[in-house]
């Protein structure tokens, strides 16, 4: 086949289903594109060695990559978010979709949902089947980041991911509780195939990791959070669950790894409510962040209490449970019973701080024997359920049914 891989974030930004996917399907015999933006995810600013240009073509470890122009942005300026997207979704639209090669099938990558603009023309123009993995339901997470607030751009945006819905050929999601909703909106049952995602197992299961020099000491039992440090994380929350532990057990210390457009409000916060037991750190390579996460006594997943992530599985469940490290679940709904059938850490009630507090206090005070086999337990279930290889070989699946579906037809 020759596949299109249609994403607004690749390489090198930390996009998980981006080089080595595109890699995996090309080692299969199959021959990949990809169609994407210029590289500002997750800062918001221009990568090093880039310059904003109309279109620019390059090949990435033997894989053609097409960049079209965008707006770099990602604060917190709705308008500058919203000109990101649409930027690009233009300039892949009308002059993405003039360069590239003829593609058998379009796997586009969703968010944002305004991809599904060149996606569409470049059906139309080639004839080829779209494949819609959605990784973000939209207008939900608009609604429950407070990024949209009006009620007639949400109601426009619905109508016009319904529609979206209906014009993708197949549709990948996440999780059983995505398929759920989309069938409750009108999208056959047949239509949809649930896809674990899977983690960047090149960096997390390497076991030549790259030492590292601890920021905190190795006589704290570190609580480690890696990745966006934005609204839909809710992690004020995490930070009134330090200041109830910072009161009772002064060994457990607080690692957030990352940037996002509420950083600087939870270090403000930090700094208000007293906190000796927090560190920030800047966002870490993937290169580097297998170390940090190894090296930690436990792993934080945080979501805010809305409905939607209750059936989402954040793409850091993976990566925890990939290195090895006992979990603290802070998320309702099926994250939480992954966790809870691989045994493989602790639960807890999203944005209730004291539930936060005790249910660290209680995995800090388990045996090390217990803790270790939460780990192992963790890195079992991944193996056998999320890991690269099954993914990628679903995948291969559903483009081959899709495609083979598309000629008959």
């Amino acid at each position: 086949m020759k596949i299109l891989i249609l994403t607004q974030w690749f390489q090198p930004e930390p996009m998980f289903k981006g080089l080595p996917f595109a890699k995996a399907l090309q080692q299969k015999g199959h021959r990949v594109e990809v169609l994407t933006g210029f590289p500002n995810y997750p800062s918001g600013y221009l990568y090093p060695g880039y310059k904003l240009r109309l279109i620019q073509k390059d090949l990435t470890e033997g894989i053609p990559v097409i960049r079209t122009f965008l707006y770099p942005s990602h604060n917190s300026n709705k308008i500058l978010r919203a000109l990101n997207y649409l930027s690009f979704s233009f300039s892949s639209a009308l002059v993405g979709s003039l360069s590239i090669e003829r593609p058998d099938v379009i796997y586009a990558y969703h968010p944002p949902a305004t991809i599904m603009l060149p996606a569409f023309l470049i059906k139309i123009a080639y004839n080829a089947p779209i494949v819609l993995d959605i990784q973000d339901m939209w207008p939900d997470t608009l609604l429950s980041t407070d990024m949209v607030k009006s009620k007639i751009i949400l109601k426009t945006l619905d109508y016009t991911c319904r529609l979206f819905y209906a014009l993708a050929d197949r549709i990948v999601v996440l999780s059983p509780g995505f398929k759920k909703l989309l069938i409750s909106r009108g999208v056959p049952e047949n239509k949809i195939d649930v896809v674990y995602n899977w983690c960047d197992e090149e960096n997390l299961l390497n076991n030549n990791l790259k030492k590292i020099q601890l920021p905190w000491s190795k006589d704290k039992f570190a609580i480690v959070y890696a990745g966006n440090l934005g609204r839909a994380q809710g992690l004020s929350s995490v930070l009134r669950a330090a200041k109830i532990i910072g009161g009772k057990d002064r060994s457990i210390q607080f690692v957030f790894i990352g940037n996002g457009v509420e950083k600087d409000e939870l270090v403000q916060l930090s700094k208000d409510l007293n906190l000796d037991n927090v560190l920030f750190i800047p966002h870490k390579k993937s290169s580097e962040i297998g170390s940090f996460l190894r090296a930690a006594d436990a792993l934080l997943v945080h979501l805010k209490n809305d409905p939607l992530f209750s059936i989402t599985i954040p793409s850091k469940t993976q990566a925890y449970m990939a290195v090895g490290r006992p979990i603290i679940m802070a998320v309702k709904g099926d994250a939480a019973e992954i966790i809870k059938k691989a045994e493989a850490g602790i639960c807890c009630e999203p944005e209730k701080h004291e539930n936060i507090a005790e249910a660290i206090m209680k995995l800090k005070n388990m045996d090390k024997e217990r803790l270790e086999r939460m780990g192992k337990n963790g890195y079992d279930y991944y193996i056998n359920n999320f890991s690269f290889n099954a993914g990628v070989n679903k995948f291969e699946k559903v483009f081959l049914n899709i495609l083979l579906s598309s000629r008959k037809n």
